[in-house]
């Protein structure tokens, strides 16, 4: 038995795959102590937990901890002269025009930053050796007096030479048992200080309350009897061992999302989808993604609260739109919604729990989409004249009716989110037209029509169980670990060979970590240099063929630079100018063989009732179906509403809908 657990902002999904038995649980999360909510939803699901084999869990423990300021106590270390790295950040102004601007604040004060006396070159060599009488004098006795939790090492150029760095972490691990040493080597081997200083020090932020949930957690799953391999999902679309996440807690950060995104991309697939646009939209937020090739969008940093973060992580845009966003009026008289949300605890208004701002679940309700008596297979009764309420004010402010007002909150929704497909696509020389969209999360479906509509794209894949779809990638997603090295080196013969050197050395590293982790198998390797022009400030990532690995050569890695440039920046590509090689990437992936089935439960045909839904000015009739009770091959035209037990999906006018052997939805529009 396969079982995946994801804790989002509304909601806690489970999905359980035992042959070809699949078992779907939703259950309301618990914000303050998350791993209540995951344990409640293994509960409800009644599966034994004795029996399960593998247990993928997905959380938004460390992204909250980060922005809402609830990690650990955290001391930073750096070289003598960096103390004020994290505050000075970079020269650049997001705000030009913004007299109060103030830079992102790190969850560190300044007091808590401390200075060690040693100096390396960029090229790894000792200038100045550790000085470790300071650091028994002087750094200890204050890292002692501050009672920390974690602390955080990021010495100049420790990236090229980690000697420096072990030690001191020795020395600080002697004197301070309690405290977490969390080192930049461990985390980031990259240049360009003040982004691996911001990495090293929110993994370092986050690790003990990481280490905490998932002790809590783990303690729980023995106590019930579990036995069987935890893993945890990381933001670049694969699983590790929870224990090997203690190490490394800052890749967690956006696991929900990416799970979402594999768990779509693996099911589309079955039906023969691989260019793709995934779109999940759930109780808190919508996250989109593009997905080339049966392949999503990797990228080698992030932010979190305006900090930037240096690991991989899939590509994923959010956008503050999901079935708890509240519409509200800003202070130039113009209606808004998100990204304010009434999350899960009181949730919308129609959650019938004090909840009395509008949201998009309540708009839903006014206009017809969703019916209170079939929310969650009819396992939630939801309160539709608390959602009318919710809407009065906004109508008569703006003197619509309730469902003029409803249906105006989701057009501005869908406005957002096709901004957000825009960043991932248009933006970044890709036409949406080309993709098949794929939406997910328990709002997804409700949206997807228009908003393919809107971008001018033709089809629509929605998964079974789409509400959740990223509980399914936790057991549908492979074990995965990466690794990156900066080596600057000038494009020749000799740094080609090097290249060719240094990646058998990084497969060696990422092998063995694998068999620390107890993770047998043969490992698939991707291999990524970051090349630049000389006198270039960043870098294009250039992807190399595993069959020329063995035989690399100058003139064919500049070939591949200048094709990787021009599809960036569709100039610039000619290679009259020096080229090169700043960073060596390798991704491992361990797979985990055919991916179980997501097949919904099937119930015998009947047939269909009438509705009335309403379509922006007026109130249209349509057929509402069950999803559980269509066959393969049943063609239906919209106007159509299919109720799901984790997700209903709309197909407007102009569009028809039919199930194919995979299971999956496929909407198409009319030509």
């Amino acid at each position: 038995m396969r079982v995946g657990v994801e804790v989002g902002g509304t909601f806690t999904d489970l999905v359980a795959v035992e042959g070809g038995r699949v078992v779907v649980t939703k259950v309301p999360s618990t914000p303050r102590s998350p791993d209540i909510g995951a344990f409640a939803a293994l509960t409800a699901s009644g599966v034994d937990l004795a029996r399960i084999e593998d247990l993928g869990h997905g959380s938004t423990v460390a992204t909250n901890a980060v922005l809402e300021r609830k990690g650990a106590a955290v001391a930073f270390v750096a070289t003598a002269g960096f103390r004020d790295l994290l505050f000075t950040q970079r020269h650049d102004r997001r705000n030009i025009y913004d007299l109060f601007y103030a830079k992102p604040a790190p969850p560190v004060r300044r007091k808590d930053c401390f200075e060690v006396s040693e100096r390396l070159q960029a090229d790894g060599s000792v200038e100045r050796p550790l000085d470790e009488g300071k650091v028994r004098a002087e750094l200890i006795p204050a890292l002692k007096a501050g009672g920390y939790r974690a602390i955080a090492i990021c010495l100049l150029n420790a990236y090229a030479n980690p000697v420096h760095e072990k030690r001191l972490a020795e020395l600080l691990a002697e004197a301070l048992s309690d405290a977490l040493v969390t080192c930049s080597h461990q985390v980031v081997r990259e240049f360009r200080e003040f982004e691996r200083a911001s990495t090293t020090l929110l993994s370092a932020y986050v690790q003990p309350v990481i280490d905490g949930y998932l002790q809590r957690f783990e303690r729980k799953l023995a106590e019930a009897g579990f036995a069987g391999r935890f893993t945890v999902m990381q933001s670049n679309g694969g699983r590790l061992p929870a224990e090997a996440m203690r190490q490394s807690a800052i890749t967690a950060l956006y696991s929900g999302p990416a799970a979402g995104v594999v768990g779509a991309t693996r099911q589309a697939a079955r039906s023969g989808f691989h260019d793709l646009i995934t779109f999940d939209m759930g109780g808190t937020s919508t996250d989109v993604c593009l997905v080339q090739e049966g392949r999503p969008s990797l990228a080698s940093e992030s932010e979190i609260d305006g900090l930037p973060i240096r690991t991989p992580v899939l590509d994923i845009v959010s956008v503050g739109a999901g079935g708890g966003s509240i519409a509200w009026v800003d202070d130039g008289g113009m209606l808004r919604i998100g990204p304010q949300s009434a999350g899960a605890d009181p949730g919308p208004a129609c959650y019938g729990k004090g909840g009395q701002a509008p949201t998009t679940t309540d708009a839903h309700i006014v206009i017809g989409t969703i019916r209170p008596g079939a929310f969650l297979g009819g396992r939630m009764n939801l309160d539709g004249d608390a959602a009318r309420r919710a809407f009065e004010p906004l109508a008569e402010r703006f003197e619509l009716s309730v469902e003029q007002a409803a249906s105006q909150a989701l057009q501005l929704a869908d406005a957002n989110i096709v901004r957000a497909i825009q960043l991932v696509s248009t933006e970044r020389g890709r036409d949406p037209r080309d993709y098949a969209l794929v939406p997910f999360g328990g709002a997804g479906p409700l949206h997807a029509a228009r908003i393919a509509e809107e971008l001018g794209i033709a089809t629509i894949v929605v998964p079974p169980n789409a509400g959740v779809i990223s509980a399914y990638g936790l057991v549908a997603s492979d074990y995965t670990k990466f690794d990156a090295v900066t080596r600057k080196m000038k494009l020749d013969e000799t740094s080609a060979l090097e290249t060719g050197r240094l990646f058998a050395e990084m497969r060696t590293r990422l092998a063995q970590q694998f068999a620390d982790m107890k993770l047998p198998g043969d490992l698939l390797y991707a291999h990524t240099l970051d090349m630049r022009f000389v006198g270039q400030a960043f870098e294009v990532g250039v992807e190399i063929p595993a069959p020329r690995l063995a035989s690399l050569d100058a003139a064919y890695l500049a070939e591949l630079f200048a094709d990787a440039h021009h599809r960036t920046f569709m100039h610039g590509a000619t290679l009259d100018r020096p080229v090169e090689i700043v960073t060596l990437r390798v991704g491992a992936t361990l797979p985990i063989g055919t991916p179980p089935r997501l097949d919904r439960e099937a119930l015998e045909p009947n047939t269909p009732a009438a509705a009335q839904v309403f379509d922006g000015e007026q109130f249209i009739g349509c057929q509402r179906y069950t999803a559980e009770t269509l066959t393969a091959g049943q063609r239906l035209a919209g106007p159509a509403v299919i109720e799901g037990y984790t997700a209903t999906t709309w197909v407007p006018p102009g569009w028809t809908a039919a199930l194919d052997a995979a299971d999956n939805l496929i909407l198409r529009r009319a030509s």
